[in-house]
């Protein structure tokens, strides 16, 4: 894997792959802890380590565990590399839609799991799912290959997953029903509307819970308060809009749902430990260094 993984993905950032929805990640150099947003999605760590950090929980993924987030989720990451062994690594998008059907497809016993779904957990890497991983590269490396079978194997990769530790989690955030169903429908709707105006009390009637109720579920799931969350979301999605679209901090500030420029940049700088155009200096330098790369995945990536 961290063979095919290295000529897959030779500059540093994310490099997206021949098949829309998976991307190759690689860090030559060590990161500290760092704050992210990642969308639902699955991450195999072939070469180096990450940590990731939620509330008070470590997740770990490496050579031999990897992470699933079933829900969009903002959290901070650390990453261990070095140009003489980078982090490499492959992430596959939760495509929602074809995981239902393959749930539709599989008999309900079994998937049946006596495990609390959560919305992130890292997981011992298997060998069946190394080798379909493997498989999957082998295929991202010829045009060709990953036409014809790359939709496949990740289709396959996909059910693997669905039917190891992690399947009740992304069962759940798929369900109308039961509480964990609920909270990622407004995990949804809040980065689906985080620039339109956004109360817990709102957010509660269209989960049909009460607020008390919705703020001990939201916070199960996310590790942090709806309007933390929702705070993190606006953030990130400034700082995105910042060095992609080159906003101005109020301009940025007021798209995402500001209405005082002077709390944005308190927070952004609470958030990210640098002032809003510091932080957009700092990224568009280094896009201007690896000029084959989306902002996106710079931003992402970091």
């Amino acid at each position: 894997m961290a063979a095919l993984l290295d000529a897959l993905a030779p500059r540093e950032g994310y490099t997206r792959s021949l098949l829309d929805g998976v991307r190759f990640m690689r860090a030559n150099q060590p990161l500290g802890r760092t704050p992210v947003l990642y969308e639902p999605m699955i991450v195999i760590v072939c070469q180096g380590r990450k940590r990731g950090y939620l509330a008070d929980r470590v997740y770990q993924y490496d050579a031999q565990h990897y992470l699933v987030l079933s829900v969009p989720l903002p959290f901070s990451t650390e990453t261990e590399a070095s140009p003489e062994e980078p982090l490499l690594a492959v992430a596959v998008r939760l495509d929602m839609t074809a995981i239902a059907d393959l749930v539709m497809a599989l008999d309900s016993q079994a998937l049946a799991t006596a495990d609390a779904p959560r919305g992130i957990v890292s997981t011992p890497l298997d060998p069946t799912l190394a080798d379909v991983t493997v498989r999957l590269l082998q295929a991202l490396s010829s045009p060709i290959d990953a036409q014809i079978l790359g939709p496949g194997i990740v289709r396959e990769l996909c059910y693997r997953v669905l039917m190891g530790a992690q399947g009740g989690a992304i069962r759940a955030a798929l369900a109308s029903q039961g509480q964990f169903g609920r909270i990622a429908r407004a995990l949804r709707r809040i980065h689906d509307d985080y620039g339109q105006p956004l109360d817990v009390g709102t957010l509660a009637r269209e989960a049909g819970l009460s607020v008390p109720t919705f703020h001990a579920h939201f916070k199960a799931v996310a590790s942090t308060s709806p309007i933390q969350y929702i705070k993190s979301v606006r953030l990130h999605q400034a700082r995105l809009l910042m060095i992609r679209d080159d906003l101005t901090a109020a301009a940025a500030g007021a798209r995402v749902g500001y209405e005082s420029a002077s709390q944005f940049n308190r927070e952004f700088k609470r958030l990210f430990g640098r002032s809003p155009g510091e932080e957009a200096r700092a990224m568009k330098w280094a896009f201007s260094l690896l000029p084959a790369t989306r902002i996106e995945d710079i931003a992402a990536a970091h």
